[in-house]
């Protein structure tokens, strides 16, 4: 083995240690928690070995969040694969993607709440987001009516979707009809079409 591909193994493997490390106390305490010198203490690397693989904390956000893109394109591919019909794929396909937010919160949050240095809906999107977002075409795709353009569907059925995330976290919506809103969405936003 050269020494090239062993340093390029081992900064690969540093850069996924400091973003399990960023992980764990932003899901437990909220991004707030998450700083350089902690993360440093926690892989037990000094600040700049850490620095030399993140410019600041929103680069490793932003790492998080195109790990988080990945995680909840499998989840909602696993559900729309598994439905039996173009309703029950986009129903399936709102459940998961509401669930994921409502269980990983600070995930979320990184992927799509905070400011993080990734470009979205462009071609130079990491690829992680652009499978995220194509998931959610895959189900929307098939209900768009002619003159529709599917990729404004999704994005305003993708805004729907995040309304909820956001509305059920803050608690202002009822906690009883969790479940049932993403159904709704999916029932209402197929409405009409054939």
């Amino acid at each position: 083995m050269t020494i090239q591909p062993r340093r390029e193994r081992e900064r690969a493997e540093r850069e996924q240690l400091i973003v399990s490390a960023a992980r764990e106390p932003a899901e437990t305490e909220g991004w707030d928690a998450v700083t350089t010198r902690r993360l440093a203490a926690e892989i037990e690397y000094s600040q700049p070995v850490l620095y030399s693989h993140f410019k600041d904390k929103g680069a490793i956000m932003a790492a998080v969040a195109v790990e988080g893109c990945a995680e909840i394109t499998a989840e909602m591919r696993t559900a729309r694969l598994a439905a039996k019909d173009t309703l029950g794929a986009l129903t399936a396909v709102g459940e998961t993607y509401t669930s994921f937010g409502r269980r990983r919160p600070a995930l979320y949050d990184a992927m799509f709440t905070h400011m993080v240095n990734l470009p979205f809906a462009t071609p130079e999107a990491p690829a992680p987001l652009q499978a995220a977002f194509g998931e959610l075409f895959q189900a929307v795709e098939p209900i768009a009516a002619e003159g529709d353009d599917p990729g404004l569907l999704t994005e305003t059925y993708w805004a729907g979707l995040h309304g909820l995330v956001t509305l059920m976290r803050s608690g202002r919506l009822p906690e009883a009809a969790h479940e049932q809103r993403p159904a709704l969405l999916a029932g209402h936003f197929t409405s009409g079409t054939s």
